[in-house]
């Protein structure tokens, strides 16, 4: 049986012989210097997590049976390819006893060590793994895990297991980069596997303290992600994480803000007679559900985006529809910024949430997010004070900018459930309730 599973270990080995991993540690300047967690959102798989800032994001290719590694397990492989020298790095939650194994592409056994691991973090040491491409094998009572392990050196002989660390860390550990560079793991980082394709898209938060960045990440090599960290907090201390598109600095959520700068407050408007007779600044919770406005930010007429008291943080204001102009020709030089209502047929998509089904009416109109600015579903009041009438937040989004068109209009854009375009028109009435995103001066 043992034989017969190496067999199709080795033909799916062939079958991925040009996989590749990626080591991804990260750094801060700016407003900090030091990152305290990352969230890594994998948008071509919709999966998830969160590690801390001093760990190492080992981005694992589909290789071997991998997706077979049990949860209890965190297994990875550095650097591979490597010199004839590598570390295999093991996570276990249990004790367990492991026979590693080493086959080369014939399947004949070129090492095979025992090894037992109690509840911890261990570094196993490989060395003397002369030049060719191996499988990896690490078997327990009941599960089976195996990679590629791809070594460069020259040397001949037979490759052993050196030492083993038990630690909860990892110290001075050497790291090849994809450039070719040696960098050196400082201690009590510890390295953090993903599953991940080649292709695919990437969202990574940094966070530190009350300051958040977005980075978009398309990987191809090991790399260090810096987190450019900029105060975005508005007048009720809401902080807001923020994402470069091109040269502009954006909110990468919408606005929650009840103050104006000043300390004013904003009217919270909740009857729809009322709001749709107002030629002041209001804003409201769609709904009227908190909970819709703490997640989804709140709805402003348009008196309050343009009020001269200041709706957005300090050293940020209310993007104007030149300024969206920019950000639509940055990601897609197609769009036409001066047609009326449906702009291009890719931008919105660009914009939108990914890995959220709400968008996604056809296939043509799901988002892919691929610029970080994360479009919610967030829907949007008329000017009579009516709600929009999708029930789960599931049509449409509406955006403010602070262009004025006349004394009763101004300029809009919305991304659509239904359509992949951007849709925008000077003709929005003011006391309509619409989201909003800030960009910085």
């Amino acid at each position: 049986m043992r034989i017969i599973t190496l067999t199709i270990l080795l033909i799916h080995a062939n079958l991925t012989i040009q996989a590749q991993n990626y080591l991804i540690d990260f750094s801060g300047t700016g407003a900090s210097n030091s990152v305290d967690s990352v969230k890594i959102e994998n948008l071509s798989q919709c999966t998830s997590l969160i590690i801390a800032g001093t760990d190492i994001l080992n981005l694992i290719s589909t290789v071997g049976m991998y997706e077979s590694v049990p949860p209890q397990y965190g297994i990875s492989v550095y650097p591979n390819p490597s010199s004839g020298h590598c570390s295999v790095v093991l996570d276990a939650t249990s004790n367990h006893n492991l026979i590693i194994g080493l086959h080369n592409m014939s399947g004949k056994v070129v090492l095979q060590h025992k090894e037992f691991l109690p509840e911890g973090h261990h570094t196993l040491q490989l060395v003397g793994i002369p030049g060719g491409t191996y499988i990896l094998t690490i078997e327990s009572e009941s599960y089976l895990y195996s990679a590629k392990l791809i070594s460069n050196a020259t040397i001949k002989g037979s490759p052993v297991i050196k030492k083993t660390e038990s630690t909860n860390s990892l110290s001075d550990q050497k790291v090849i980069s994809g450039s070719g560079e040696i960098k050196t793991m400082s201690t009590a980082k510890s390295i953090i596997s993903m599953q991940f394709n080649a292709g695919d898209t990437l969202k990574l938060t940094g966070k530190s303290g009350n300051y958040r960045t977005v980075i978009m990440l398309f990987p191809n090599q090991s790399q260090t992600v810096t987190f450019n960290f900029i105060k975005c907090t508005d007048a009720d201390s809401n902080h807001y994480a923020v994402v470069q598109i091109g040269t502009q600095l954006w909110m990468q959520e919408n606005l929650k803000a009840t103050h104006y700068r000043d300390g004013s407050a904003i009217p919270n408007v909740t009857d729809s007679a009322t709001w749709g007779t107002l030629t002041s600044g209001a804003y409201c919770n769609y709904h009227n559900d908190t909970a819709e406005g703490a997640y989804y930010g709140r709805l402003y007429n348009w008196y309050a985006v343009a009020d001269n008291r200041n709706i957005c943080p300090v050293g940020w204001h209310m993007s104007s529809n030149a300024e969206w102009n920019i950000m639509e020709i940055f990601l897609d030089p197609t769009v036409d910024t001066t047609a009326w209502m449906g702009r291009g047929t890719k931008i919105g998509r660009i914009l939108k949430e990914g890995c959220d089904t709400r968008w996604q009416y056809y296939d043509s109109t799901y988002g892919w997010n691929c610029a970080g600015f994360t479009a919610l579903c967030t829907n949007f009041r008329n000017n009579t004070g009516a709600w929009s009438q999708a029930p789960n937040n599931d049509h449409d989004d509406a955006f403010w900018t602070s262009t004025s068109y006349s004394t009763t209009t101004a300029w809009g854009l919305s991304l659509r459930w239904c359509f992949g375009d951007i849709y925008a028109i000077p003709l929005i009435n003011k006391r309509s309730g619409s989201t909003a995103r800030c960009i910085k001066d």
